[in-house]
């Protein structure tokens, strides 16, 4: 279908945007439809009704792809969403990017799944973030209304936290000391009526794990980050190094000694005096794994706890394997796949995180564990 030899430029990224009416995304998607940004935008919406896009933005109308008078396009879903991807792909104009809508109310893990595991989609699309808009003054009444509010926070690779200028530094301390306590490893930007550079949450590749470790090693050794002090919570500062600052009061790391590093931690630190959270992460690493060991225990887990596990995401140091394994999970659905060698200076260690519910910290702890190279197998 295309010219050139290589696959990936024929990828087109995918965002899935996520969040409650009223958190801003509608605000974000006329921006998105409207503003000349020099960018060519496919927007799948749900409905045009609930999300009210500005009717004079809409071109032409004589099909589910509607045309924008800034050069994007927008089409609802209320086909099929691959049949919809389909017909995107085949349009001559092409685009740089397609924003996914879901509704509010909507849980945006069977979107993610589609473009994470469809293989025709996954031929001409490639999922780029799952970014969630969190409304700032709100959300702990979402919290309280619904387990969506709560998913799509936990399923997101970036955080909106918008209208920030609706509440006290004291509020939105709160407000984000709970995101990152559904959510430690997300990047979170603090927004005004969905005011940020598109180019800062387009086309970041943060769905993209390899890409996301190569760009910060650390991403996963989560406990072992300062929290970063000098920001405080009305600076100002959109907080682009979202998992830098998820080191606060949110989280008890202290006590946590790193020497042994076989034993698992879990991040419920002071989440339980978060009242209507009901979502925590597992953070578990040790040493060299066994492959024989591994793969079949995060098989057989996913299969049986899949709908508890909203996200996982891991580096595994394999046995007599010179390469970093890179493993990556939503619900049932599990990739893994080697990144690039171990570097000399690095520590060969592996890293696994949950985030779910009913998450059993101790039993996830002692299996993974029991996954070890330096255990004696008794087959």
């Amino acid at each position: 279908m295309s010219d050139t030899p290589s696959v990936t430029p024929d990828q087109i990224p995918v965002t899935v945007l996520t969040g409650y009416l009223g958190s801003g995304k509608t605000t974000l998607l006329n921006r998105i439809l409207s503003e000349d940004h020099g960018k060519r935008y496919a927007v799948i919406v749900n409905e045009f009704g609930e999300i009210g896009i500005d009717n004079d933005l809409i071109v032409e109308s004589d099909e589910e792809i509607y045309e924008m008078n800034n050069g994007c396009v927008c089409c609802t879903v209320r086909g099929d969403l691959v049949r919809v991807v389909e017909g995107l792909t085949r349009r001559k104009g092409r685009f740089d990017a397609i924003i996914v809508e879901t509704t509010g109310l909507a849980d945006p893990v069977p979107v993610a799944q589609t473009f994470f595991m469809d293989e025709d989609v996954r031929s001409k699309t490639q999922l780029d973030a799952v970014i969630a808009l969190v409304d700032a003054k709100h959300l702990p009444l979402r919290l309280k209304d619904s387990r969506e509010a709560e998913d799509q926070i936990a399923f997101a690779d970036v955080v909106l936290l918008n209208k920030t200028d609706l509440v006290t530094p004291d509020e939105l301390a709160a407000v984000e000391a709970t995101v990152r306590a559904i959510n430690p490893y997300a990047v979170i930007h603090r927004t005004e009526r969905a005011g940020i550079d598109l180019k800062r949450v387009l086309g970041q590749g943060a769905f993209d794990l390899k890409r996301v470790l190569d760009a910060d090693p650390e991403f996963l050794t989560e406990a072992e980050h300062v929290h970063d002090e000098t920001c405080g919570p009305d600076c100002g500062h959109d907080h682009d190094h979202g998992h830098h600052h998820h080191h606060g009061d949110e989280h008890e790391h202290s006590g946590h000694d790193h020497a042994g590093h076989d034993h698992g931690h879990h991040h419920h630190g002071k989440v339980a005096e978060l009242h209507d959270v009901t979502v925590t992460s597992v953070s578990l690493r040790g040493a060299t794994l066994d492959p024989k060991k591994f793969f079949p225990w995060i098989q057989a887990l996913t299969q049986e706890q899949g709908p508890n596990i909203l996200r996982l995401k891991g580096i595994i140091a394999f046995e007599d394997d010179p390469e970093r394994y890179v493993v990556q999970g939503v619900h049932m659905i599990v990739e893994g796949d080697h990144q690039r060698p171990w570097r000399d200076d690095e520590k060969r260690e592996s890293r696994l995180v949950f985030i779910g519910r009913n998450l059993d910290a101790d039993e996830l702890s002692a299996e993974f564990e029991a996954c070890s190279a330096r255990q004696r197998a008794d087959a």
